[in-house]
């Protein structure tokens, strides 16, 4: 009876996790990560309530029926885990060892009662899994101390899975599988996987609080409309990119932009057009500068890009493109014969210079472009003349 109850502690914390994840997927609007950590844990809890109470352990089937749980758990926390991080795990390669492993299974069920070739079979094909997770983790481009927390878990993992079966083996020798449940190896597993699956959920939920914490943050920073920054979050953005761009003697430049006759479409078309003219512009935008460039909306039909690594003319070449991918993108509610437009202003940044006069040189090109007849990118003399200049290979590629 006791080792009944023991037995079922860990089937139980894997609902109990279950519910968590479920929950924060459900609550929190999350991603599609969170509910394979959900997935994860249920086929982990179904496993080890199939290996602690299926009546003969010596069956055939028993095996091979704990494997497939255990194998579902384990795609679906390294799919999860990767896929937090935007990484990729081949889903067709995880599927491939599973077979493998179930086949070489198979094998060994038929050619022997004893435990010890099965659990060298099964255990090496988590192995292998949680190495190609542990190295798809290593890859990803977020390496805050919570995701190499993440990767290390799965390391751990990853190694427990090679080492544990030999180690115990070694100690205490094989068993019969109908006594599978009585041997040492079984006690050891039980107490492992405990630890191990503590260990990782509470780091997972940890992972997934912090991002939902994150999430809303960031929503919070950014402009219902567009998907931009809203003004604030740009020019706190703006400052600590600008300071950065200082001390690492980064160039940098600064595009000032505004939609043509934006009040006339609003009284002719109505303000919902005009709402919808305004996130077509920020989609624009968005989907024309680099990661490393901000974004951000700063007025009704104003916004603003700092462009990383960029000089006047590269900042001129990404400015033209967007001013005529604008021109050429049609606005529901208007007539299909008529295009908005927009006028831009370009500054980069002088020697000792910050965000507010930059901003303002910047800003006073936008008006001189306004004034110009609208529809063009301006900016000062002197850069201008530099922008004429054949372009270099450097700025051709900080332009791309």
């Amino acid at each position: 009876m006791r080792e009944q109850i023991l037995g079922l502690i860990t089937p139980l914390m894997a609902l109990i996790f279950f519910s968590v994840f479920l929950l924060l997927w459900r609550r929190g609007k999350m991603g599609s990560y969170v509910l394979a950590f959900a997935g994860a844990y249920l086929f982990f809890g179904l496993g080890f309530v199939a290996t602690h109470l299926l009546p003969d352990t010596g069956a055939f089937y028993v095996f091979h029926l704990t494997q497939l749980f255990y194998t579902a758990g384990s795609v679906c926390v390294i799919w999860g885990a990767t896929r937090r991080v935007n990484q990729h795990v081949s889903l067709p390669v995880l599927g491939l060892v599973y077979v493998l492993t179930a086949l070489t299974l198979a094998v060994a069920v038929g050619m022997s009662d004893e435990t010890g070739p099965r659990l060298y079979i099964v255990n090496t094909g988590y192995g292998v899994m949680f190495t190609i997770g542990t190295m798809a983790l290593l890859q990803a481009p977020r390496r805050s101390a919570l995701d190499k927390l993440v990767t290390v878990l799965f390391a751990i993992s990853a190694a427990q899975f090679f080492i544990r079966p030999a180690l115990t083996l070694l100690i205490a020798g094989g068993s019969a599988a109908s006594d599978y449940r009585e041997s040492i190896y079984y006690s050891v597993l039980s107490v492992a996987v405990t630890i191990q699956s503590l260990a990782t959920a509470v780091c997972l939920i940890w992972a997934c609080a912090w991002d939902l914490i994150q999430g809303e943050r960031e929503r919070a920073q950014r402009d219902v409309l567009t998907g931009l920054r809203s003004r604030r979050a740009f020019e706190q953005d703006a400052l600590s990119t600008i300071e950065r761009a200082k001390q690492e003697g980064v160039p940098i430049a600064i595009v000032v932009a505004d939609i043509d006759h934006f009040k006339s479409v609003n009284d002719v078309y109505g303000h919902q057009v005009g709402d919808k003219a305004i996130a077509i512009f920020g989609s624009v935008v968005d989907g024309m500068i680099r990661h490393s460039d901000i974004a951000g909306r700063i007025g009704g039909e104003e916004f603003c890009i700092i462009a990383w690594n960029c000089d006047a003319a590269s900042a001129k070449t990404m400015a033209d493109r967007i001013r005529r991918r604008f021109a050429d993108t049609r606005i529901a509610g208007m007539p299909d014969d008529t295009r908005l437009t927009a006028s831009f202003g370009v500054a980069a940044r002088r020697e000792g210079e910050g965000y507010g006069k930059l901003f303002a040189r910047a800003d006073a090109e936008l008006y001189r472009a306004k004034e110009s007849g609208r529809d063009r990118v301006c900016l000062p003399e002197r850069e201008n003349n530099l922008a004429r200049l054949p372009l270099d290979r450097e700025v051709r590629t900080a332009s791309a």
